[in-house]
């Protein structure tokens, strides 16, 4: 009978139906997820000698039994097995609790092998388990279990899976990248991931282990990366000349990081392929005008360029900024929101198909199937990961394949940035533009605020404008944190009748929303208290405070994007974060947050005290869970996986060499069976 690492678990020996049940909620439902369904610790079962154990360290002892067990009886169905065991000239205490029927395996003068926990200062041992002498495993590996599947039954199925299939274990990484970073053979590898000699050999698996699916992944990235190259896409012929009387029509200069990336994005648009490009930049590096030439450029080759937004408020601002941007140039602008009047709709949507509007901006609207585009070329979305992967395909599949460029505030690390967008081209503005001043940023604890709203007030008599933010909309028994209600009412009696306090949150309907921020923006009131549904975009440029309450209840990429709302100007602009940390990693975010304004700088540490999935947010990081590498902690590891997938993915004829073969039929079939993203 002809067997592969494809057969369903069920071919195993007393895996029924309830069985492979319990297996698929583990994620193991053939041979192969079984194999690579590794450990996440070993006890060590070795025999080691008194003199060398540690307090507190889980070890097996060998001796003798010394005297007869006895067993005490306390408490309703508690007991504790005792009896002492010699080892050389010291004798040890041994204890089990509650578990009696281990006294029928003591036997006085026989040999007997116990692990548990040591207690070095009194000297005795807290007993786990009994070793049948000669038998145990050097290293036992601990697997993530749950309820319906207990350790013990995957250990023995592991090694059912071993016995039958481990033939049928062939290499998947090129033996010249294997040779050259001294892996394990993958056979030996897998054997030393489940059945370790010693702590070395584990170790040694496990390095080969993380380097396999670090090049496994890249390498599905650098596929999808070759489809969009191999793609035919439109070449943008666009005019050197218009796009550069643009950029020198400007109130400023670029900086020399937008130079760079507008010559970046626009060599791509040129080529014959389709762009998949993100354009990551920090709050208020200037991505927006990037965005605005690139536009431009797209629409002096006479296509039409689509810019997606999160929301109406955002889309709105972005139509004014840009109206103005392009005056007295031949870009024709239209807005296009679910709120867009249906009257008006279907004034516009004709001028849309004719190709007589050029600069198409809007939120999810855009990509309705009543709205069609006559030569859609360049599609920008906005604070990409806030859409859906369906709604950004949907906005692609509008136009003949246009080009994508994604833009996004939150300054991704580099570790997320090859996992999560290693399909797509990056580039980074990673400077400020000229006059702008750091944001000074303060901790104080919830018994200064007084102080504080007297240095809001001198920021008021001053012509300025405040947002007060807070996390919940009203109170919360659950939760015991400031709410927006109540803070705005507090605000609006203290202020009065010299300055006015505008309340906003997410509740509100999207026309409410834009009338508050109008409001402000006119400076109709002086303080803003809302949600956190100013975190992104909203620029008003005489806002110099931001006053976070419970800001350690926000992640620190979040309390970043947060403070970008004010230092949009020359003004010195301040933000003072309001919290009582209860934990250690609480103070950590309240101290980085005072040390650095640098974006990158806040998410990397805020990946590696939260994860990759807070960072980004779950559904959105696209971040895949790695069964044995960490993308922090083995970030060089990753990267070196990234260029070997690269160079090879890089050769046309890769999957074709035969030493290749065994990767290409994985990666077939991984093609055939899974989605990168969600």
């Amino acid at each position: 009978m002809t067997v592969a690492l494809t057969d369903s678990v069920s071919t195993l020996p007393g895996v029924g139906p309830k069985r492979v049940d319990a297996l698929a909620a583990l994620g193991i439902t053939d041979i192969a997820s079984l194999l690579t369904y590794y450990p996440f610790r070993y006890n060590d079962m070795r025999v080691k000698n008194l003199n060398e154990i540690q307090d507190q360290e889980q070890v097996t002892l060998k001796g003798v039994v010394a005297a007869p067990p006895t067993i005490a009886r306390f408490g309703r169905k508690k007991t504790r097995l005792n009896f002492r065991l010699l080892i050389d000239h010291d004798v040890v205490p041994v204890t089990f609790f509650n578990q009696p029927w281990l006294q029928k395996q003591i036997t006085v003068e026989e040999p007997i092998m116990v692990y548990g926990r040591f207690d070095a200062n009194r000297k005795q041992l807290n007993g786990m388990k009994i070793l049948a002498s000669g038998n145990a495993d050097p290293m036992a590996s601990v697997y993530p279990s749950n309820s319906g599947i207990r350790q013990k039954t995957i250990q023995q199925l592991v090694q059912a899976a071993w016995d039958q299939y481990h033939d049928e274990i062939t290499d998947l990484i090129p033996a010249p990248i294997a040779t050259h970073y001294r892996l394990l053979d993958r056979q030996q590898m897998i054997h030393d991931m489940h059945f370790p000699e010693t702590l070395a050999a584990a170790q040694a698996a496990r390095r080969s282990a993380k380097f396999e699916e670090f090049f496994l992944f890249q390498m599905q990235l650098q596929q999808l990366k070759h489809q969009d190259k191999t793609q035919s896409g439109v070449p943008i012929a666009y005019d050197n000349e218009q796009v550069t009387a643009l950029t020198q029509s400007l109130p400023y200069e670029l900086t020399g990081a937008q130079k760079r990336v507008v010559n970046e994005i626009c060599a791509d648009m040129k080529r014959p392929f389709h762009m998949n490009r993100l354009l990551q930049g920090d709050v208020g590096s200037g991505k927006t005008v990037v965005a605005a030439i690139v536009m431009y450029a797209a629409i002096t080759a006479g296509f039409q360029a689509a810019l997606m937004a999160p929301t109406e408020i955002l889309a709105e601002q972005h139509a004014n900024n840009l109206q103005a941007l392009f005056e007295g140039f031949p870009v024709n602008i239209v807005i296009l929101t679910g709120s867009t009047k249906p009257a008006v709709r279907k004034e516009i949507l004709p001028r849309i198909e004719s190709g007589e509007l050029n600069l198409i901006i809007g939120t999810h609207a855009l990509i309705q199937d009543t709205v069609q585009y006559h030569k859609l070329g360049l599609v920008v979305i906005d604070e990409q990961h806030r859409f859906g992967v369906g709604q950004r395909q949907a906005l692609r599949e509008k136009g003949d394949n246009p080009d994508v460029l994604a833009m996004t505030a939150t300054p991704i690390p580099r570790t997320l940035a090859i996992t999560s967008y290693g399909e797509m081209d990056i580039s980074v503005i990673d400077e400020l533009p000229a006059g702008r001043k750091p944001v000074s940023t303060y901790w104080i604890k919830s018994t200064q605020i007084d102080s504080a709203i007297q240095f809001v007030t001198g920021q008021l008599q001053a012509g300025h404008q405040a947002y007060v933010v807070t996390p919940l909309i009203e109170e919360s028994e659950a939760v015991d944190m400031k709410n927006a209600e109540a803070i705005y009412e507090r605000f609006s009696q203290y202020f009065a009748p010299k300055y006015q306090v505008g309340l906003l949150h997410g509740r509100m309907k999207n026309e409410e929303k834009e009338s508050v921020m109008a409001a402000f923006k006119n400076q109709e009131f002086q303080v803003l208290v809302a949600t956190t549904v100013i975190e992104v975009g909203v620029d008003v440029k005489n806002a110099t405070v931001m006053f976070i309450y419970d800001a350690d209840h926000f992640g620190l990429s979040q309390l970043h994007q947060l403070r970008g709302r004010v230092g949009r100007s020359d003004q010195q602009s301040y933000c003072i974060l309001i919290a009582d940390p209860k934990n250690k990693n609480g103070v950590q975010r309240m101290q980085v947050m005072t040390q650095t304004n640098d974006g990158f700088v806040l998410s990397q540490k805020d990946l590696e005290l939260r994860g990759a999935g807070d960072v980004l947010g779950k559904k959105q990081s696209g971040v895949p869970d790695f069964k044995v590498g960490d993308p922090v902690a083995d970030l060089t590891m990753l990267s070196v996986a990234q260029q070997e997938a690269k160079q090879l993915s890089d050769q046309k004829d890769w999957a074709q060499q035969p030493e290749n073969n065994a990767l290409a039929d994985y990666m077939k079939q991984k093609e055939r069976t899974t989605y990168l993203f969600d």
